[in-house]
């Protein structure tokens, strides 16, 4: 469980400092990870690889922490801010932003293809995706800030905040190209492919839980915004999305088709407000991290019932 932060001294997001709390499958507190690493000052994804190392893609230090299982700190990707550089380009700013090779500016999420390149989205400054080998050598970037264009599906290599990324078996990598309403799908090396769009139909007239309700519901848009992602290790690898509003869980498969859903905006019992990450080892047992409702959820399904 990656929590964003807590109300301590520091110089990032109103002083706010990460932690890393280990659970068990039964919700049963096991143990603090990382406790007052330099690195940390607002986790925004956390992740494991497939040698159980945790990752924690911090959005306030600029920074991509590897920790092996037992918590020992084996890799800093980035830099935090400090002294005279402290100030952070602020998110408003991210269309005039130029990006540095080997530098970040608020990433939010990390996966890795089948020979372990390491893939940071990078994020709500410089809205581009980074690739990077094993040992963390830079190789390349792709994409910077842009709008997707009147119908969503025109201009790719724009982001608007690529907030969530995951990659297929294949080495393929999705992007949650969030402001833009899409999925952009890339190979390994960076050419795209296709977008995927969340597009099922919802109650435009559904108040947010957040911001205001359009005096006329029906310019809402058609496809929502993905906010976290996750690609299932079943055969076959579906992708698990969440927007914020209508407040969904979708089920797709990796060509996009949108096979299930669950879910509304809100706050009571199989609802979401602002849910920022997804876990999915299997088809049955789902994880959303429900970050303004201030809690986890483990959802299990049945998806083989008839």
């Amino acid at each position: 469980l990656n929590h964003p932060g807590s109300a301590t001294t520091g110089p990032l997001f109103g002083n706010a400092t990460t932690e890393i709390l280990l659970f068990d499958r039964n919700g049963r507190f096991i143990r603090e990870i990382g406790h007052k690493v330099y690195g940390f000052g607002y986790g925004h994804s956390i992740r494991y690889d497939r040698y159980d190392n945790l990752w924690l893609v911090d959005k306030g230090t600029d920074s991509v922490i590897k920790f092996d299982p037992t918590g020992k700190v084996l890799m800093n990707l980035g830099r935090r801010p400090e002294g005279f550089d402290s100030a952070h380009i602020e998110h408003a700013k991210q269309a005039d932003a130029r990006a540095v090779d080997g530098w970040f500016g608020s990433p939010t999420d990390v996966t890795w293809d089948q020979d372990d390149n390491i893939y940071v989205s990078d994020g709500y400054v410089n809205s581009r995706i980074a690739k990077l080998n094993k040992y963390g050598d830079w190789i390349k970037s792709w994409g910077k800030y842009g709008k997707g264009g009147k119908n969503a599906d025109e201009n790719p290599y724009s982001f608007d905040n690529p907030h969530n990324l995951q990659a297929d078996r294949q080495g393929n990598i999705y992007v949650a190209d969030r402001g833009n309403r899409r999925i952009q799908v890339f190979d390994r090396d960076g050419k795209f492919e296709r977008f995927l769009f969340l597009n099922a139909p919802y109650d435009k007239t559904h108040h947010p839980t957040l911001g205001n309700l359009p005096k006329d519901p029906a310019t809402r848009p058609d496809q929502t915004e993905p906010w976290a992602i996750c690609i299932s290790p079943t055969t076959p690898q579906y992708l698990w999305v969440i927007d914020a509003e209508p407040g969904r869980l979708y089920k797709m498969t990796l060509d996009g088709k949108i096979v299930g859903m669950l879910g509304s905006s809100g706050r009571r019992m199989g609802q979401f407000n602002w849910a920022h990450a997804i876990a999915c080892p299997s088809d049955e047992t789902i994880f959303v991290a429900d970050m303004n409702n201030w809690r986890l959820i483990k959802l299990t399904l049945f998806p083989h019932d008839p």
